[in-house]
């Protein structure tokens, strides 16, 4: 199995309600505890690491209701009606970071990606009937056989995703205080805030927040050029380019994740290197026109090759390869972003650039002053 800095909060939690001994066993034996080892890898990474809420609230929300109803201390689980997606899903969006999540790990995304991790097993971690839009877990994940005794886990699963989201929410809040911390410095001394905002342009940024800097960037890249246009020569506008921001990240919103006015110019910011995804994004706003920021330091124009050469692999037929690359007007890496931070800092618009991160990460976050420690 796997370690990292969070497997020693998941054993002190076993440790703590079962014992040294046991608590190792339990680890070796249960797949839904090695699943939320796993997925809890982000934990003591800090804030920029991403986070894996999705999947592991679909999990603590299903067994929440099987404790409730108290099937962890009794039986007849397999005759229960079942949790109510409806009542699950608002359940989810209470939770920290939890406020935009979409359906997509209670209704496949969860066991998906257990089947991967586990390919052998037998259970399929969460059960559903899509006619009633009834929830059930697999209680053969919660029961685990430990030196000849059965232990029902359902209780300390909770604990351990709660303090996973405490130790999150702990970075989280330290990200903001430093951000802030920041933003009160001399004006005049803008180096820590320019190796600050630099730190957040790698590869290995949480998702989220890389888009949160990316827009921020490309804000104030863009602000102050303008464009002349008009439906007659007689009657010309110019205007000046603003970016948008459509939504929060990880939205369903069909590709789009920034908006660029008056050009009409679509941004998709992703992490994948895969063409499938670029494919599909093309396709779902009908072949218009999309700029891709991805989260690489691979060469934009090697990039673009890599997913023509994937691409021909799997569609053959160059002139329909060739119609999806089209639509890709530029592809925008980290070092691009780097490099207008650096004119940026140079036209003292660094303070700019991450107030605008503070603004865009307490909204995306759900974070109020009330929340922070």
């Amino acid at each position: 199995m796997e370690t990292h800095d969070f497997t020693s909060h998941i054993l002190v939690t076993l440790t703590k309600r079962y014992g040294k001994r046991a608590a190792a066993e339990l680890m070796e034996r249960s797949l839904l505890l090695q699943y939320i080892n796993k997925k809890t890898r982000s934990a003591s990474s800090g804030s920029k690491a991403r986070g894996s809420f999705a999947n592991l609230y679909a999990i603590y929300v299903i067994i929440e209701d099987y404790v409730k109803q108290g099937f962890d201390k009794r039986d007849g689980y397999g005759d229960y009606v079942g949790a109510q997606f409806s009542e699950l899903f608002a359940r989810q969006r209470e939770l920290p970071f939890g406020t935009k999540l979409q359906n997509h790990a209670l209704n496949n995304r969860m066991n998906s990606e257990f089947a991967k991790f586990f390919p052998d097993c037998e259970f399929t971690p969460i059960m559903r009937n899509l006619a009633t839009q009834r929830y059930w877990i697999n209680e053969n994940l919660l029961k685990v056989l430990v030196k000849g005794k059965e232990l029902n886990i359902a209780r300390v699963v909770l604990e351990i995703i709660d303090e996973y989201v405490r130790v999150k929410q702990d970075s989280f809040d330290r990200f903001i205080r430093q951000c802030e911390s920041l933003q009160n410095i001399d004006t005049a001394n803008v180096y820590e805030v320019e190796k600050f905002i630099t730190s957040l342009l790698a590869p290995n940024v949480d998702a989220r927040l890389f888009e949160i800097v990316s827009y921020a960037i490309l804000k104030y890249h863009f602000k102050g050029q303008t464009i002349v246009w008009g439906y007659n020569w007689d009657e010309l506008n110019e205007e000046e380019l603003k970016l948008y921001k459509t939504g929060r990240t990880n939205a369903n919103d069909g590709g789009i994740d920034f908006v660029m006015k008056p050009l009409g110019r679509f941004f998709q910011v992703t992490e994948t290197l895969d063409f499938k995804k670029y494919f599909l994004d093309i396709e779902k706003i009908e072949k218009y026109p999309i700029t891709f920021v991805v989260k690489t330091d691979e060469d934009m124009a090697s990039l673009k090759q890599r997913l023509e050469t994937d691409a021909m692999k799997t569609y053959v037929v160059r002139e329909v390869v060739q119609k999806y690359l089209a639509c890709i007007e530029e592809i925008i890496n980290i070092p691009y972003l780097a490099n207008c931070f650096s004119a940026l800092v140079k036209k003292g618009e660094a303070m700019k650039v991450l107030c605008e991160i503070v603004l865009q990460s307490k909204v995306e976050f759900n974070y109020t002053e009330s929340e922070s420690v």
